[in-house]
């Protein structure tokens, strides 16, 4: 099958699940109610506020993505690389974990960088943003801990999913299976030109992770990454003041809401559609259970937060996938 059938493959698939999910969160919902919300009950200020954060958190992200570059003797302009950054949030819409490959893509091309390299330095990103995430749901776990419990009391469903997958010998059977195919796979393959490809390939990755070794100013890389996730928390919380149920709730309650919803956003759907919104709605619920139609609310609360951030992405993706060859151009 050509590569092109398989990518549209993977689109409608994910598609349709985001599609599902969606409808599953919101198809008890009357969508004239929920604009009416959005419409009478909504101070967009705090939106405009949230947008300008979310802004600042691509800007630093781009600027460690220099800095982690630089240890490897590259040096990225800096609008090609928050170009970069902002087509690769863009291509996460269309397919979940495609904008890394991306951004490494475009900034490759325009800087003649090896795509490897790049896509090593990403991967050192992605694993402190990971290690930020566990962080914060460590911090959530010790000081939320009876809220936590609510949450996963009211959703057994989650806990005997993870319990059967865990305990199912099917998954067992599956994941010896797949470790025996890819010993075979690597065997067949060491005979041809495709391995050593692969190898050089997986070096040039290598490279990259282990750069952040050679980063001179490793303060400065671990505050890009505390102030990145820092905005992506106040991106939300800020939200919280847009309307009139969630703006007594304290900051404490906004990393836990905060927390839950980035699972949602990790989920291999576009954009975290549909999982992100019922995570957000859960977390409201948790601590809004007498409010009356919490459940509306916070539905349009969800609507609203992950509306904010995916037209951020639809907008700044654009305006940069049509900037980034005539600044290239100028550049030269």
């Amino acid at each position: 099958m050509k590569p092109v059938y398989k990518q549209i493959i993977k689109f409608f698939a994910f598609l349709v699940v985001a599609v599902i999910l969606f409808w599953l969160v919101y198809r008890d919902q009357n969508p004239a109610d929920l604009l009416a919300v959005l419409r009478e009950d909504v101070d967009y200020t705090w939106v405009w506020i949230a947008i300008a954060l979310g802004l600042l958190s691509h800007v630093s992200r781009a600027m460690r993505w220099q800095l982690v570059a630089r240890s490897m003797g590259y040096r990225i302009s800096f609008m090609n690389s928050f170009m970069g950054v902002m087509i690769g949030y863009f291509a996460n819409l269309a397919l979940p974990r495609m904008g890394e490959f991306t951004r490494c893509g475009v900034v490759s091309k325009y800087e003649h960088i090896p795509f490897s390299k790049l896509l090593g330095t990403v991967v050192t990103e992605r694993v402190f943003d990971v290690m930020m995430l566990l962080a914060l749901t460590l911090i959530v776990m010790v000081t939320q801990f009876k809220q936590v419990g609510v949450f996963l009391d009211r959703n057994e469903e989650i806990k005997e999913n993870l319990y059967r997958l865990v305990a199912s010998p099917t998954t067992w059977i599956l994941a010896g299976a797949l470790v025996v195919l890819l010993f075979v796979v690597v065997w067949y393959l060491r005979r041809g030109t495709f391995f050593a490809r692969l190898h050089q390939f997986l070096s040039g990755v290598k490279e990259g992770l282990l750069s952040v070794r050679h980063v001179k100013r490793k303060s400065v890389f671990v505050a890009h990454t505390v102030f990145i996730w820092l905005m992506y928390f106040l991106m939300l919380y800020i939200c919280f003041f847009c309307f009139d149920f969630t703006s007594g709730l304290g900051p404490m309650v906004g990393l836990t809401v905060f927390v839950i919803s980035s699972y949602g956003m990790v989920a291999p759907v576009q954009g975290g559609v549909g999982a992100y919104h019922f995570m957000v709605i859960a977390a409201l619920a948790i601590y809004l259970p007498q409010t009356p139609e919490i459940e509306s609310l916070s539905k349009a609360f969800a609507l609203l937060t992950h509306g904010t951030m995916t037209l951020l992405y639809i907008v700044m993706g654009c305006l940069c996938l049509l900037f980034l060859p005539i600044y290239n151009r100028k550049k030269h």
